[in-house]
């Protein structure tokens, strides 16, 4: 796959800037650890230091003591998780690696909504595993169109993928919805992929539909996927997990062949193993800063006059913009207003009025973007 026009000029762009030409407004910026939050660095980098990481004690599954923490995390949400069914990866992309290995053999398909995050078709690919795209569609908030995803299971279909909150909608699955999702899953003998990675940011201070799929009961074999790039705005301290939930029959089965999988790589070293605990418990103060800025931003967004879809959580939001011309929305902003936007079709909408912005941007350079995107709106 070749760079896209869009990237090219973006590049060409930012490299132009770099040479003292135009001054660009990026509001795609969504590495927490480059947008000015204050991080202590005694609760980061001292647990790392801990000198039992010099002893060499693999276990496939992780750490016992990080799987408790995990599981400490899940009893904050609401739900009970036993240490044991919890098995700690590098991260939510191994983590997907993983479960397309444990469910799926070469050619067999997983449902994946859209819009979605563009990553998984890359880690299908890797797995050989075939993307069915089901879509979500926009009505005074954001729902998952259900008949077409019934329609679009086929006799190759292994799983249903559900990020919860999704990015970049920021649609919360809500127990109904969840409800019908386990229905067609019992039916049709699939599993239950929810990436939670965005689970502790609801827009609203109150949000009461914000619940953890790892809450039982589950009838279903489900795997519940997060890590520390979210969780803690920590993506370049490599921990995430795969929680597994399900009838006994078949979930004891599954966690051994996963074992297995994980045994293969024992990829997560014993630092950031040993230092999960501490991030977190660590994790509120970073959390409160984000979801500060969070709601700065989408306010600050909906002040400048511009159209901007419900957002219920997560750090992204979607803007409904007019287009003007035949070109590509967010390559005009570029050209013409100097801000740097994700184009729609990124995430798989084909309305090409929508655009993807960062919620987490640096408030003084949000706030000016957005204003020169009510320029371009008025």
């Amino acid at each position: 796959m070749g760079e896209s026009a869009y990237a090219a000029a973006v590049r060409e762009a930012r490299a132009e800037e770099l040479l003292g030409g135009r001054r660009l407004v990026d509001l795609t910026v969504s590495n927490p650890t480059v947008c000015g939050f204050r991080y202590d660095a005694d609760v980061v980098l001292g647990p790392l230091g801990d000198v039992g990481a010099l002893v060499y004690d693999p276990d496939p599954r992780g750490m016992l003591a990080a799987r408790a923490a995990v599981a400490e995390y899940y009893g904050g949400h609401g739900a009970r998780v036993d240490p044991d069914a919890v098995v700690l990866t590098t991260s939510t992309s191994e983590g997907y690696g993983y479960l397309f290995r444990l469910l799926c053999d070469a050619g067999d398909e997983v449902l994946v909504a859209q819009p979605s995050y563009p990553l998984f078709d890359f880690l299908a690919d890797l797995e050989d595993v075939r993307l069915r795209p089901y879509p979500l569609f926009y009505d005074y908030g954001w729902w998952i169109d259900f008949a077409e995803l019934e329609r679009r299971v086929g006799p190759r279909t292994r799983a249903i993928v559900v990020v919860h909150p999704n990015n970049p909608t920021g649609h919360m699955t809500r127990a109904a919805e969840r409800m019908r999702l386990e229905e067609i899953c019992l039916r049709h003998g699939l599993a239950l992929i929810v990436d939670e990675v965005f689970l502790d940011y609801p827009v609203e201070l109150e949000e009461t539909g914000l619940s953890s799929f790892a809450v039982g009961p589950h009838p279903v074999l489900t795997f519940v996927l997060s890590g520390m790039s979210k969780i803690a705005g920590l993506p370049q301290m490599k921990v995430g997990w795969v929680a597994a939930f399900g009838p006994e029959e078949i979930l004891g089965e599954a966690l051994g062949r996963l074992e297995v999988i994980a045994d293969t790589f024992l990829s997560v070293n014993a630092p950031m193993q040993m230092a999960l605990p501490a991030w977190l418990a660590g994790r509120h103060g970073i959390q409160g800063q984000i979801l500060e800025r969070v709601r700065g931003n989408l306010a600050a967004a909906e002040g400048a006059g511009l159209d901007v879809l419900l957002v219920e959580a997560g750090w992204s939001a979607i803007l409904r913009l007019p287009q003007r011309g035949q070109g590509e929305l967010a390559l005009e902003l570029l050209r013409t207003m100097g801000v740097v936007v994700h184009p729609g079709l990124f995430y798989g909408m084909s309305e090409g009025s929508r655009v993807v912005v960062s919620l987490i941007c640096p408030t003084e350079d949000f706030g000016e973007g957005v204003l020169l995107l009510g320029e371009w709106n008025g």
